[in-house]
């Protein structure tokens, strides 16, 4: 598995200190990171973005990597498959 938070971190940051790119993301987000890293995320990917406010914390679950076991075929595609929503948008990018 990846670790993802030094992306998060990047982008939290940005999204603080930029209102446009804090918009941009929000609304579009796959197009956002595509431009900001100079990266292709694949059609397949979905990127999903919310705000949470003072009184609103949102959990995010991730994928059961035994769920993803039977899909990807074998014991080690599944453990590459899915780490977190970036670690598979960084599998399967083009730089």
């Amino acid at each position: 598995m990846r670790d993802n938070s030094n992306l998060q971190e990047l982008l939290v940051k940005k999204a603080w200190e930029d209102a446009e790119f804090k918009k941009a993301l929000l609304e579009n987000p796959k197009e956002t990171i595509q431009k900001m890293l100079e990266i292709v995320i694949p059609n397949s990917i979905n990127i999903k973005v919310v705000e949470e406010t003072a009184d609103t914390m949102y959990l995010v679950i991730p994928a059961n990597p035994a769920e993803n076991m039977s899909a990807a075929g074998s014991a080690l595609d599944a453990a590459t498959v899915y780490a977190s929503p970036y670690a598979t948008m960084y599998d399967s990018v083009t730089y």
